[in-house]
């Protein structure tokens, strides 16, 4: 069945056909977004749903999305998307990070020469026949200090045209390498340091738990006297009210307000009846070049996803490259696999997962591998965990995931080892790949054996001791179960073995219960892998 995706936004017409011309059903209702009762009705018919700002994502539209698998966001800001629900249902929420990222700095920068020379007062004023130049007196650019708050795409962009200004830029950006900060030919320095010396901010930062609210009367107090604020970013940075006093008394000089904490505002909100405040209507990355940007970025990105796996921009999932979809594919079905080998054997509660990534292994894109793994494991328990989903799942159950990588160690190029400690015990297994990309076990706790995996396994572990390979044969010939491959590991003459077997279709349970009557057996578990799903 074809994917099929819902605009539910007004978004450039070249999406649809983008869609169109990967094979994808799409039905563009710009409207629907406004009508939370109508998308609740619609959106369980659909694959991917690409949206800007208005379409509000809630935890009440995810849980009604049975067949949702990508949410697209034409645009950077992802705030009206519930991305923790969409994470536990599976769903991989992107955006365009890049599209609008030149037309919002460029805003930014319109809006300090405006608010910097008074152009918006000066113009209806000379346009109704004043001439009042000394009511409009400005402040010059050049030589200023330029505080940015937050230093990504849009940030850096800032920086270099306030650079080209002959402006001075400081930078505060937790994330902002000094090596970063020196190619962008900034100074990265504090927040009271930034409030302190620059004569004009602009936030450029996303809206989260740290930077909600970080212009609020406190940090007004720590600014010049005089200075220049603009906000292109989210509304939810400033305190509307705290930014009004300021604004009043001289404090703050003047404002170009893009982002408001209520989208629309009310007709009376307090920053409209201020001279010195110059507001837009969210206009930061309102251009046609952006809009058609945006929407041809998220159209190929979701196409991408919906048509082949390939993952790009993803907020809430590892990045998966064209190049990477095809060198990685055995390898996430590898480590699937042995997550679900893992999970199959455990009944009690697992406390700690910890993936060693060997030789080659350690050079592909592990944090995809990781989530695949961790979805092996926990399948058994929740049958429609993915990589998207497994990750959350897991930390919010209070396990501990590790991660290491190293270089080649033994014969094979690369292994994936992963390791599970329970209430109860720890258990191993590791698998490669060869050249014919299919998984292979190759240890199983501290033994060595080369096993192929199947779609119906049996797993034994056993005492070495003679016979035992017959005895098993005969129980499952005797019930017509056919074995396909038969794998023999043990850690010493008379030690401890395991077998595992391949086999044509499940062992009955009445089979697996005989066997452990056979002396010698202490362990027989069926193990199942849906090979053509994983693949």
């Amino acid at each position: 069945m074809a994917p099929r995706v819902l605009i539910s936004d007004a978004l450039s017409l070249i999406a649809i056909q983008i869609f169109k011309d990967h094979g994808i059903k799409t039905d563009y209702l710009p409207e629907l977004g406004k009508d939370k009762k109508g998308l609740l009705d619609k959106i369980s018919q659909y694959h991917g749903l690409a949206i800007r700002s208005t379409t509000q994502v809630t935890k009440e539209i995810i849980e009604a999305a049975m067949q949702l698998k990508v949410i697209g966001r034409a645009g950077i800001g992802v705030d009206n998307v519930d991305i923790s629900e969409a994470s536990r249902k599976g769903i991989i929420v992107m955006n365009t990070p890049f599209g609008n990222s030149i037309t919002t700095a460029e805003h930014a920068i319109a809006l300090l020469f405006t608010i910097a020379r008074h152009i918006s007062k000066a113009n209806p004023s000379t346009k109704a026949g004043k001439w009042e130049k000394s009511r409009f007196m400005g402040v010059e650019i050049s030589g200023k200090t330029l505080g940015i708050i937050g230093c990504g795409n849009i940030g850096s962009i800032v920086a270099t045209r306030g650079i080209g200004l002959k402006m001075h830029v400081l930078v505060f950006d937790p994330f902002l390498s000094e090596a970063r900060a020196e190619d962008l030919g900034v100074q990265k320095v504090s927040l009271d340091n930034l409030f302190a010396q620059s004569d004009f901010i602009t936030l450029h930062t996303p809206l989260t738990d740290k930077t909600r609210n970080i212009i609020d009367a406190s940090a007004i107090e720590k600014m010049k006297t005089g200075v220049l604020l603009i906000n292109c970013a989210r509304g939810g940075l400033v305190v509307e009210q705290d930014l009004v006093e300021a604004l009043k008394v001289g404090k703050i000089a003047g404002a170009g307000i893009d982002v408001f904490e209520r989208e629309p505002p009310c007709p009376n909100n307090p920053l409209f009846a201020l001279e010195n405040v110059v507001c837009t209507p969210h206009l930061g990355a309102s251009t046609l070049d952006a809009q058609e940007n945006v929407a041809v970025q998220i159209a190929e990105q979701m196409s991408d996803y919906l048509t082949g796996g390939i993952v790009s921009n993803a907020i809430n999932m590892p990045a998966i490259t064209a190049e990477e979809n095809l060198r990685l594919k055995p390898f996430v079905r590898l480590a699937e696999i042995l997550g679900s080998f893992a999970g199959q054997l455990t009944d009690e509660d697992m406390l700690r997962v910890e993936i060693l990534f060997d030789g080659n292994m350690s050079e592909m894109n592990t944090h995809a591998l990781t989530s695949a793994a961790l979805a092996g494991l926990i399948r058994q328990q929740i049958p429609n965990v993915n990589m998207v989903s497994a990750p959350v799942i897991i930390k919010e159950r209070g396990m501990i995931i590790s991660e290491i990588k190293r270089g080649k160690s033994g014969i094979f190029d690369g292994y994936i080892k992963l390791k599970l400690h329970t209430s109860r015990r720890t258990r191993s297994v590791t698998g490669t790949c060869f050249t014919d990309g299919k998984p292979r076990f190759i240890k199983i706790k501290n033994i060595n054996l080369d096993a192929e995996a199947g779609k119906h396994m049996l797993y034994i572990a056993n005492s070495d001791t003679p016979g035992i390979i017959g005895k098993i044969g005969s129980v499952c010939g005797r019930h017509g179960v056919n074995i396909a491959n038969f794998a023999l590991g043990r850690n010493a003459p008379g030690g401890d073995a395991i077998a595992l077997l391949d086999l044509d279709e499940r062992v009955p349970i009445d089979v697996l219960a005989e066997l452990l009557t056979v002396p010698g057996i202490k362990h027989a578990r069926q193990l199942d892998f849906d090979m053509e799903r994983i693949a």
